[in-house]
C-alpha cells in the first residue's frame, strides 16, 4: 500500500481518485497468464499474500503448469503443450491440450480397457497459518480437490455403458453433462458437429426451457463426473466468445470507470441512468449480483461482463454512502428504478462519523473522507514516528512536515486522537464506516487481527442494501439467497436492514471465523428463517444444488464478491487478474449461476 505524496492539502478535495496502490487503475498493462513471482536458486518464490514469501521446487513457470492441471490435463500433456507454443498465450495452450485430449480419446476407442480422463491433481499452496476469508483475503486457500479420481473398473464399466459416439460422449460428460443430454446433442447436431457446436446447442435447449428435447419421458439421470471440479467448459467458452469477438487490442473499447463513480445513481447524487436493457440471457430469474475491486487490470471487467451475460458493470465508490472511499464494480440483473437508501442515512465526513476527533484535527489537514478500509492498519512505531515529528516542530510544523504526516495518515487511514496523536481506526469504528451493527466482529474467538481482515474484506453495507432495495416490494414474503463468498455476511445484513425477510439463505465461506460471525448474528437478530452453511464453492455441484433447492423451491437472489487478491494493485507479486490463484474463483461464481439457471429452467 502507498499513498500519493504529491497531493496537497489544498489539492486533496478536488482530487476524486485516491492513488492508493490498492486502486491504482492500470491502463496499459494486460493481466499476464503466468506468476510474477521471481525465481532463486531453482524454486519458485510464491506470495502467500501476507507479505512472506514460500517456495515450492519445480519448473520455473509451475504456476502456469498448475493452472492446466487443475484443470484436469496431465502434466506430460502441459508440458508438451507449452514446449509447441511457449509460455505466453495460454489460449494457443489450451488449444493444444484440448486437442490432445481429443486425440487421446479417439485412441481410447480402439483401446477399450484404457481410460484417459485425468482426475485432478492434490494441488499444495501455502497457508501463513491464518483462515482464508474467501473474499479478498490474501492469504492463499487450500484449493485441492477431494475424492475426485475414477478407479480403472469404473471408467470401464461407465466406457462400456456409452453408445457409439463415444469421443463426444466422454468429452461432454467430462463437462458435467448427462449421457441423455450428450446423446440428444449428438443425435440433433450430426456426429461430426464439433463440442462447441453440441456445448452451444445443450445449453440453449436449457435455457429455453426445452428439456422435451432431451427426454419423451423422465428417465433417470446417469452423471459421469460425480464431484469433478474441472473448468473445461468454461475455458472452452472463454476461447469461443475470444475467438468470436476477438482478444482485447488498443482499438477496441473498453469498459471504462465513470468520474464521478456514481453508478446508475445515488440517494445525494441522483440517478444518472433511469432504465436500462438487459441482454435476454439475463433476464430470467434468479437475481444476480456479483461485486468485486473496480480497479482491476485492463480487460478484466470487459471479461466478468462477457461471462455474466454482458450486463453492464455499476462502478460506485462508496464515499457517496458513507465517510470512507471504497471503489467498486457491480454487475447485476436487478431492477434499477425505485431504489431507495438505507435510513437514517450514515454521516458522509470524518468529523461527523467519528465527532470526538474534531477537537484535535489540525487545520492543515484537509481530509473530510476516509480511504480505502483495508485488512491491516497502521502500526504503533509508525504513529510513535509521526508524534515525535510534530513534537519537534510545535504548534507549526513546516510544510514537508505536514505532507509526510497527510501521506501516511490517508496510506493507513489514521485519525486524530490527541495533540500531535494520531490512531489507527478500532474495529467497531471500521464495523460502524461500513454498516455493520456494532460488536458484528467482536468475541466468540476472533482476534483483533482476524477482525480487521474480515471487514477489510466485507461489502459496504449502505451501497450494497440501496441496489438490492428493489427486492423489498418484488419479496415481500420473503427471500431464498445463495450467498457465494460470504464473508460477514454483507448482503444478509443489508437485506435485513431492509426488512426483506430472509427464508433460506446457504451460505458459501471458506473461513470458518465468519461462518461463526455470521451464524451468531443469525440467532441474535432472531431470523425465523434457515440458515445452511458450505464451506467450499468448489465443492458446490449441481447434485447439491438441485437438493437444496429441490427443498424450498429455488433461488430468488445469488450474491457474491469473488477474491480480489490477483486484481488488487496491492498485490505486487501476482496480480495477474482472473488468471490468478484465487481470482479465478470468480469462474465458480459464473459456474454455480449457471447451474442454478439451468435447473430452474428445467423445474
Amino acid at each position: 500500500m502507498g499513498g500519493n505524496g504529491n497531493v496537497s492539502g489544498d489539492d486533496y478535495e478536488n482530487n476524486i481518485d485516491w492513488d492508493t496502490d490498492d486502486e491504482l487503475e492500470i491502463e496499459n498493462i494486460v493481466p499476464s497468464s503466468c506468476s510474477n513471482g521471481v525465481a532463486r536458486n531453482g524454486e519458485a518464490i510464491v506470495s502467500n499474500g501476507s507479505g512472506e514469501a514460500s517456495t515450492s521446487r519445480g519448473v520455473s513457470n509451475s504456476k502456469l503448469v498448475q493452472h492446466f492441471l487443475g484443470m484436469g490435463f496431465s502434466e506430460e500433456m502441459i508440458a508438451k503443450a507449452i514446449k509447441e507454443n511457449g509460455e505466453a498465450d495460454t489460449e494457443l495452450i489450451l488449444e493444444s491440450l484440448l486437442t490432445y485430449g481429443a486425440l487421446a480419446l479417439e485412441e481410447s476407442h480402439d483401446e477399450p480397457n484404457s481410460c484417459h480422463i485425468n482426475s485432478p491433481p492434490q494441488q499444495q499452496f501455502v497457508n501463513n497459518g491464518q483462515q482464508l476469508s474467501s473474499d479478498y483475503d490474501e492469504s492463499l486457500a487450500d484449493l485441492s480437490d477431494s475424492d475426485d479420481s475414477w478407479s480403472g473398473s469404473e471408467a470401464l464399466e461407465i466406457s462400456n455403458s456409452l453408445p457409439t459416439n463415444e469421443k463426444a460422449i466422454l468429452s461432454l460428460s467430462n463437462m458435467g453433462y448427462t449421457v441423455e443430454e450428450a446423446s440428444a446433442a449428438i443425435a440433433r447436431c450430426g456426429p461430426e458437429a464439433s463440442i462447441a457446436e453440441l456445448t452451444d446447442f445443450i445449453c440453449a435447449a436449457q435455457m429455453a426451457k426445452t428439456e422435451a428435447v432431451f427426454f419423451e419421458e423422465e428417465k433417470p439421470k446417469i452423471s459421469l463426473n460425480g464431484d469433478l471440479k474441472k473448468r473445461k467448459l468454461y475455458e472452452l467458452e472463454m476461447l469461443k466468445r475470444r475467438k468470436r469477438r476477438g482478444p482485447p487490442t488498443e482499438d477496441d473499447e473498453m469498459i471504462r470507470l465513470p468520474n464521478p463513480m456514481i453508478g446508475f445513481g445515488t440517494p445525494l447524487e441522483g440517478i444518472v441512468l433511469s432504465h436500462r436493457t438487459l441482454p435476454e440471457a439475463a433476464i430470467a430469474p434468479p437475481y444476480f449480483y456479483y461485486e468485486n475491486v473496480a480497479l482491476a487490470p485492463k480487460g478484466v471487467w470487459d471479461t466478468i461482463s462477457r461471462f455474466l451475460y454482458d450486463v453492464e458493470p455499476e462502478f460506485v465508490d462508496s464515499k457517496y454512502f458513507c465517510a470512507a472511499a471504497r471503489k467498486r464494480g457491480y454487475i447485476h440483473n436487478l431492477p434499477i428504478t425505485n431504489r431507495f437508501p438505507l435510513v437514517p442515512l450514515p454521516p458522509l465526513t470524518i468529523n461527523d462519523a467519528l465527532p470526538l476527533t474534531k477537537r484535535w484535527w489540525p487545520a492543515w489537514d484537509k481530509r473530510t473522507k476516509l480511504n480505502c478500509l483495508q485488512t491491516v492498519i497502521g502500526s504503533a512505531k509508525l504513529t510513535d514516528r509521526i508524534r515525535k515529528a510534530l513534537e519537534k516542530w510545535g504548534d507549526d510544523p513546516p510544510e514537508h512536515v505536514q505532507r509526510y504526516v497527510i501521506e501516511e495518515c490517508r496510506k493507513w487511514n489514521l485519525v486524530w486522537v490527541g495533540k500531535n496523536k494520531v490512531a489507527p481506526l478500532e474495529p467497531d469504528e471500521v464495523e460502524m464506516l461500513l454498516g455493520f451493527p456494532k460488536n458484528h466482529t467482536r468475541g466468540g474467538g476472533i482476534s483483533r487481527t482476524d477482525r480487521y481482515k474480515s471487514l477489510g474484506n466485507s461489502f459496504q453495507v449502505d451501497t450494497v442494501a440501496y441496489h438490492l432495495s428493489v427486492l423489498k416490494e418484488i419479496f415481500p414474503r420473503g427471500i431464498n439467497m445463495l450467498s457465494l463468498f460470504s464473508g460477514i455476511g454483507g448482503a444478509e445484513v443489508a437485506l435485513h436492514r431492509l426488512g426483506v425477510p430472509l427464508n433460506n439463505v446457504v451460505s458459501v465461506e471458506i473461513s470458518e471465523a465468519n461462518r461463526d460471525i455470521v451464524r451468531s448474528w443469525w440467532e441474535q437478530t432472531n431470523q425465523k428463517g434457515q440458515l445452511i452453511h458450505l464451506t467450499d464453492v468448489q465443492q458446490v455441484n449441481g447434485d447439491r444444488l438441485e437438493q437444496l433447492m429441490g427443498s424450498f423451491g429455488g433461488f430468488d437472489l445469488i450474491v457474491g464478491g469473488s477474491p480480489c487478491n490477483n486484481l488488487a494493485g496491492s498485490n505486487r507479486v501476482s496480480r495477474d487478474g482472473l488468471e490468478g490463484e484465487l481470482s479465478s474463483l470468480f469462474y465458480d461464481y459464473f459456474r454455480i449461476l449457471d447451474l442454478v439457471k439451468c435447473i430452474m429452467n428445467k423445474q
